[in-house]
């Protein structure tokens, strides 16, 4: 079970079966089933088209290479928060996107939106406190440099690998 207490009253979370959808989190008290509750994240694969290169950061003191991502606002739509999020920490505006695929990230409780993001190209780019350290790969460099064993690694090599 992965939520232990209710949300709502606090009160400790019983199993019961609910028809046809299986074992579910029960509150006794507000007599309400308690589905999981995650957040949800958008990664973006930012693809410049006038280099045809890829753009990989260094975060929060790190020492690796990841795909720009963040966390989507209540009620953003996922596309919107792929813009925002690029625009918020290069600068850059998006030009197209296109949705790639998900995956559940359970250390964190995140459901992870993958997109690739083309932008025209980098005359705005201008990185905010949220980035140590950036650079455009090609593709094969990028496949070399972003963070082995990691979520954005699996992103990058499924998109590269179609």
């Amino acid at each position: 079970m992965s939520a232990k207490y209710c949300h709502e009253c606090r009160s400790k979370l019983t199993e019961k079966e609910l028809e046809n959808e299986g074992i579910i989190p029960f509150c006794p008290k507000c007599n309400q089933y308690r589905f999981p509750m995650y957040n949800v994240a958008v990664s973006m694969i930012v693809i410049n088209k006038e280099t045809n290169k890829i753009l990989l950061v260094k975060q929060y003191g790190k020492p690796f290479y990841i795909l720009v991502a963040g966390y989507v606002n209540r009620t953003e739509q996922l596309e919107h928060a792929v813009a925002r999020e690029i625009k918020e920490e290069t600068g850059m505006n998006v030009s197209s996107i296109k949705f790639n695929r998900t995956s559940f990230y359970e250390p964190s409780n995140v459901l992870m939106c993958n997109f690739t993001a083309f932008v025209e190209n980098d005359s705005d780019f201008c990185v905010n406190e949220e980035i140590d350290d950036y650079s455009w790969f090609t593709y094969e460099d990028a496949r070399k440099y972003i963070r082995e064993n990691s979520l954005a690694a699996y992103f990058l090599n499924a998109y590269l690998d179609e």
